[in-house]
């Protein structure tokens, strides 16, 4: 959900863009990311019209070759998604299979220690199952083994606690349709200076996805080619946004309580949690007795309430329930009070 501010911006018109005015709105954009991501000194913001598998495909075209041997964590449609991204792209990998839902341990990591190594892909938040991985536990095994590492953190930034520098990731890939609660449409590349110094170096053949082009059109707060000018906009106001509240921990501890809330409210109904180590910004839900899908439908249908429902073979298991955008404890009794309703009616 949006705020009303906004939702606001989004219905203004749209100015052009190759202006010191948007260039000053790209620059207080990166600054604030670069902030709120807890990036070392050094580091640069892209900023990509596209959806967020396009940065995905950007960093694993920029940042590896065949030259490379790259782990991949694969809990997930979007685990899976960088595998797919490495099989395109002719990039040597090995994938660690995780069971839907299931966490990664320190000891399924590490029995890929000292295997040479040059690059790990991981999703913090596998969006699909809403199971959380460990960010400093991969960022101890990518020191210890010299891996240039990837953070795929589109549902995780600012719903769960991650420190760029601190575990030490190389790249960091967001979105704005995520807690920024912005419309889709921007994908936004944090890269730490390792990781500008290796996109810098690299001559890749792409036009559009060429991220050293990037780098160089931001030394301006401009991109290569015409922006979504104005999700960039409503990028902006949601970034102050979060500055006047308080910022990145402040924002991160109400997605928190908001998935709290909801967990304690839902106990009392026929559905199991899916999620070996879930996430804030999502709650996986498996129905003890109906189709997960079906719920969706009757929430959508006769309720005028929107869950995400979950495709694959997931589709007919797990629904998941957001607690991210500007949503309330009300909202979620709301929920609740309907699938009680539905419970009433032998729907669950």
């Amino acid at each position: 959900m949006c705020s009303n501010e906004i939702l606001t911006v989004g219905g203004e018109q749209v100015p052009y863009f190759r202006t010191p005015e948007f260039s000053n709105i790209m620059f207080e954009n990166e600054q604030l990311m670069l902030n709120f991501t807890k990036s070392p000194e050094g580091s640069k913001s892209i900023f990509m019209t596209s959806s967020s598998t396009g940065s995905m495909e950007a960093v694993v075209m920029n940042c590896f070759d065949e030259n490379d041997k790259v782990l991949v964590i694969d809990g997930g449609s979007f685990g899976h998604r960088f595998v797919e991204l490495c099989e395109i792209h002719d990039v040597p990998h090995t994938v660690i299979h995780l069971n839907h839902g299931q966490k990664l341990t320190k000891e399924r990591l590490y029995e890929y220690d000292n295997h040479g190594f040059t690059g790990l892909l991981v999703n913090i938040d596998e969006t699909s199952t809403g199971v959380l991985y460990d960010s400093e536990m991969i960022g101890d095994f990518c020191r210890k083994n010299g891996v240039f590492y990837v953070c795929d953190c589109v549902s995780s930034f600012l719903a769960d606690p991650f420190d760029m520098a601190n575990c030490g990731a190389d790249v960091m890939i967001t979105g704005s349709q995520k807690v920024l609660a912005c419309p889709p449409g921007i994908s936004i590349i944090i890269l730490a200076p390792r990781a500008v110094e290796r996109v810098t170096s690299k001559k890749i053949k792409s036009m559009y996805f060429n991220l050293a082009d990037a780098l160089k059109n931001m030394e301006r707060g401009q991109t290569p080619f015409t922006p979504a000018v104005g999700i960039l906009r409503q990028i902006n106001t949601r970034l102050k946004e979060i500055k006047t509240a308080g910022g990145a921990d402040v924002e991160i501890a109400r997605v928190a309580a908001q998935a709290e809330d909801f967990r304690e409210k839902i106990t009392d109904l026929p559905f199991e949690f899916f999620s070996e180590s879930p996430a804030n910004g999502v709650t996986p839900v498996h129905p003890i007795n109906t189709d997960a899908y079906r719920v969706f439908e009757v929430l959508k249908d006769e309720y005028g309430i929107w869950i995400c429902p979950n495709g694959g073979d997931l589709r007919n298991m797990i629904f998941r329930v957001g607690h991210i955008g500007s949503l309330t404890h009300d909202d979620n009794t709301t929920l609740i009070n309907a699938m009680k309703d539905m419970q009433k009616r032998g729907m669950l």
